[in-house]
């Protein structure tokens, strides 16, 4: 009997004490909200990705609410407005909080997968934090999208004379693309991450750009229909940061998502790869010599016109420079001190 009432009374202690360790934990677990921008929305499959890093976020102690969004100014004016704690944005638009890292999308600064991982994994490094660090903000995760294209509906569009007159979907929030149209001399017409597929898709303009990974899911198939292509040619590397306010997260959380961002890196390449590799094959349109040549010549004219205007930085073009020289020395711009 006596033993009984002991077994009875350890029990109980037991549950008193699991509930006391369940409730010390809740109470240190923070809240904290993460506004994800995904053009399928909470279907998507970086919503996907993002929601799979929530685990890891509460072993740091943080409980990640996710809120999707299908419009990419929304997500970045909350997160403005304090609204979101962090957010999910293109390079592009986290320019406006990170120029540093925003100028990873310049264009023609990374002409392949191989010169982005070496550059992320530069930044995922401890000592290159302070550069993750831009006032109240902190990109805290840089996970890469793959190769920009040109899509055209006209595949005998294959140079940059070519382009002339042609109307093009342009991100109407980017000094740098709306100069790079202008300077081929073709007609900006005014686009989001929201609309420029359905402008494509529709014929109101003749050529967007965009990775693969967003060819099946904004179906620019139908835009491209019978006649169109894609140039073969790396315009830039898109990228998707995950930015917060620091003083919303323990020390060190940053750092903590950048690590793990590392991790999947791999991952995010093999879905670029699945998806290049649904474009079918004859919209690839492959340029000539003297055509590779002029556009690496063109891109880097207004890459260097757009430094010295001060939309790209300048310490993030000598880096990706010096990333193209170790992959490319022989390359004539590596004997040049333009970037």
């Amino acid at each position: 009997m006596k033993l009984l009432k002991s077994i009875k009374a350890l029990s109980v202690a037991a549950a008193v004490s699991a509930t006391a360790i369940s409730s010390a934990v809740q109470a240190e677990m923070m809240d904290r909200s993460f506004c994800v921008w995904d053009p399928v929305g909470a279907n998507g499959p970086l919503y996907n990705v993002m929601k799979s890093a929530k685990p890891s976020a509460m072993k740091w102690g943080i409980n990640l609410e996710l809120k999707a969004y299908t419009d990419e100014k929304i997500a970045a004016d909350d997160f403005k407005a304090g609204q979101c704690d962090s957010v999910l944005l293109t390079g592009t638009r986290a320019r406006d909080f990170n120029k540093f890292t925003g100028s990873l999308e310049a264009i023609g600064a990374i002409p392949t997968s191989e010169e982005m991982k070496m550059i992320l994994q530069t930044l995922t490094q401890p000592k290159a934090a302070k550069l993750m660090v831009s006032g109240e903000y902190e990109v805290a995760g840089i996970l890469p999208a793959g190769a920009i294209y040109l899509y055209t509906r006209d595949r005998r569009i294959d140079t940059v004379e070519e382009l002339q007159g042609k109307k093009v979907a342009t991100l109407d929030y980017d000094q740098a693309s709306m100069t790079m149209v202008r300077h081929v001399g073709a007609s900006v017409v005014g686009a989001s991450t929201a609309n420029f597929a359905g402008k494509f898709n529709n014929g109101s303009v003749d050529v967007a750009y965009a990775p693969a990974v967003a060819y099946t899911p904004l179906e620019l198939y139908k835009g491209l229909g019978e006649d169109g292509g894609i140039v073969d040619f790396s315009l830039g590397q898109m990228n998707f940061q995950v930015i917060v306010r620091p003083d919303r997260f323990p020390e060190g959380y940053g750092q903590k998502v950048r690590d793990y961002s590392a991790t999947r890196y791999e991952e995010a390449y093999k879905l670029v790869e699945e998806a290049e590799a649904e474009v079918k094959q004859d919209y690839w349109v492959k340029l000539s010599e003297e055509n590779l040549e002029s556009y690496s010549k063109m891109l880097q004219e207004v890459r260097i016109s757009l430094r010295d205007e001060g939309v790209y930085d300048a310490k993030a073009l000598r880096l990706m420079r010096k990333v193209r020289c170790k992959k490319n020395p022989t390359n004539s711009e590596c004997s040049e001190k333009r970037e």
